[in-house]
């Protein structure tokens, strides 16, 4: 009876350990995530331009370096050709006039107790359809980056592109530099994705309203260019059902912009139709001419 129970006792005392080696901890591990130096922020869904799509209407874009001594000019130079082997992007420099201007200054900047290493933004910028087209940036360089890339200068001409601050210590857009910090992979892909849509206009149909009296059309129509360039001359032709019953010359629409008009005592040569077709006519390319067709219906 006594053995009985040593055993018992001893059984239980082995499940006593062995509950005790398999939930009590012996050593201490701690996981984390660490940032990559490839992303743009450390926060997802940050939003990583100033607006939404923000691009200077054509990946070729001019360039002009003032007041710069050697050294920065071939920093920024140094810049321009990074930034453009790695995206679809192509600087091209100019003696004026340029897209973005670079100017430099020698005296030092202090703000919030930290050096002021440079600044650069866009300063023009157009909102055409979904994108915020950039017409001109400005870059001023006060110093080098005293790095073996020239990061001071990337940082500001990817301002000049739309990019604002990273909140990532690690990606080049961080407001504090750093000589170890990179260009992210996303900055890369979105400027590759905004650059991939081309440098055309699109004409597209903002509002119509019209009203048909007996035999007689009255219409007020506007018509915007929504893309990413000028807009030569153009018309309209509006058809009752697939009969066209007026051309409308438009003129050059700049990008942006739009024009409106109204015209009144259109005749309809036949007596009945059901649909009022519009549809804009242009002898070039645009992003695209899906929404250079609108059809109105009668209401009875």
């Amino acid at each position: 009876m006594r053995f009985k129970l040593i055993l018992g006792v001893l059984s239980l005392m082995t499940i006593v350990l062995l509950l005790l080696f398999y939930f009590m901890p012996t050593n201490k591990f701690n996981f984390s995530l660490e940032p990559g130096n490839s992303n743009f922020s450390i926060t997802p869904n940050s939003e990583m331009q100033y607006y939404p799509n923000m691009r200077f209407a054509d990946s070729q874009i001019s360039y002009q370096i003032s007041n710069c001594p050697l050294d920065k000019k071939n920093e920024m130079q140094s810049a321009f050709g990074i930034i453009g082997n790695l995206t679809s992007l192509k600087f091209n420099p100019v003696s004026s006039n340029g897209q973005i201007s670079v100017t430099c200054e020698e005296k030092a900047r202090i703000e919030n107790e930290m050096f002021v290493a440079g600044e650069g933004g866009p300063v023009n910028i157009t909102l055409s359809g979904n994108f915020y087209v950039i017409t001109h940036g400005e870059i001023l360089l006060l110093r080098k980056s005293d790095c073996p890339k020239p990061n001071v200068a990337i940082h500001e001409l990817l301002h000049s592109l739309g990019f604002k601050h990273s909140e990532n210590p690690k990606n080049i857009m961080y407001n504090i530099t750093d000589c170890s910090q990179t260009i992210g992979d996303d900055t890369v892909n979105l400027i590759n994705n905004l650059y991939s849509v081309p440098s055309y206009p699109d004409l597209s149909f903002e509002n119509i309203s019209g009203i048909v009296n007996g035999r007689f059309l009255d219409v007020n129509i506007t018509v915007l260019n929504v893309g990413l360039n000028d807009a030569g001359a153009s018309k309209i032709i509006i058809y009752a059902d697939s009969n066209p019953i007026k051309e409308i010359d438009l003129d050059p629409i700049e990008m942006g912009r739009g024009i409106f008009f109204s015209m009144s005592h259109i005749f309809i040569p036949q007596i009945s139709f059901t649909d009022l077709n519009l549809e804009i006519v242009s002898d070039f390319n645009e992003i695209t001419k899906e929404n250079n067709k609108i059809k109105l219906k009668i209401k009875s």
